[in-house]
């Protein structure tokens, strides 16, 4: 399969990252290449940027895609997490602009064995964004404990079913090994009432997500990793985070405004002694959202957000 993929908030992404026609730029969700191609069409010569990416298919995709723009493109097969390292083999001590859509890829989605879709009833429970990631989410759903897979289906799904579910799959497990969606799938719907079924969506949405974020360590890694990209900005350099549910944007909202503003000082102190100082400003004091235009023609974009912070002055 082609890997194909509509970048969400395309415009006000690039439009967020203030492009400088000499900067360097990453896009540390690389993907299909959309941000990173319309970034490349801004920079002018002696600008670069670096792309990033775990999923060895997107890094082919991209590739070829930014095939036009070799000259000024550097892409590297990693976590985005792994950032500070990946600038210091290529020698760039800062940089202009770092973005990330945090969103899976319509590819993803899409291509069965991959696992994300439960769509698929005979898709591999797979969902690893590295494929040479060690934990899948077949070994999740047969060898976590019932406690924690209520945690997580309750934590990261934000499921209300979710002790069901954890009963429901220890249950069956118990006959045999589930390896495939399509026994998740039918585990989750026997485990949701019917009355609940009818409505809300696909029964296995929020499992599958909390699935999703435990193999691939989602929210660890952006809570990690967004101090380490903002220190790493220029000043005046962006960030732009774009998310597609409430615990990646509730994420990056606390740690942009911990960032503009970090003084831990009692509030009836008449001055700051904490010694604690602002890394910069928020620039989206509301996230951005996808027009009714781009909704209609992407609905993967509905859930979008996209938040932006500036770095300030030495």
């Amino acid at each position: 399969m082609t890997f194909e993929h509509k970048s969400v908030l395309l415009t006000e992404t690039v439009d967020g990252l203030n492009v400088r026609t000499g900067g360097v730029y990453v896009d540390g969700t690389l993907g299909g290449g959309g941000h990173a191609s319309l970034v490349c069409e801004r920079l002018g010569e002696g600008g670069r940027l670096i792309g990033i990416d775990q999923d060895e298919d997107a890094v082919k995709a991209a590739s070829v895609r930014l095939e036009k723009y070799k000259d000024k493109v550097t892409i590297v097969k990693d976590n985005y997490r792994n950032i500070e390292s990946v600038l210091h083999e290529l020698n760039i001590p800062a940089v202009d602009g770092i973005c990330l859509d945090l969103g899976v890829s319509s590819y993803q989605l899409d291509t069965p064995d991959r696992g994300f879709t439960y769509r698929d009833e005979d898709a591999p429970l797979d969902m690893r964004m590295d494929r040479q990631g060690p934990v899948t989410a077949a070994d999740i759903v047969n060898d976590y404990g019932e406690t924690e897979l209520y945690r997580i289906i309750r934590d990261y799904g934000e499921e209300k079913f979710a002790k069901h579910i954890a009963r429901h799959i220890v249950r069956e497990r118990q006959r045999g090994p589930v390896t495939t969606t399509g026994q998740l799938t039918n585990i989750i719907r026997a485990a949701i009432p019917a009355r609940a079924r009818a409505g809300g969506g696909h029964p296995s949405k929020r499992t599958f997500q909390a699935l999703r974020i435990e193999v691939n360590r989602e929210l660890e890694v952006l809570e990690e990793s967004i101090d380490t990209m903002i220190g790493l900005l220029k000043p005046g350099g962006r960030l732009c985070v774009i998310t597609f549910h409430s615990l990646e944007d509730r994420i990056v909202k606390n740690r942009f405004k911990t960032n503009e503003n970090p003084c831990t000082c009692p509030p009836d102190f008449p001055v700051c002694v904490c010694g604690k100082k602002s890394r910069g400003r928020v620039v989206t004091r509301k996230p951005i959202v996808p027009d009714t235009k781009e909704v209609e023609e992407n609905k993967r974009s509905k859930s979008s957000k996209l938040r932006v912070f500036e770095r300030g002055e030495e």
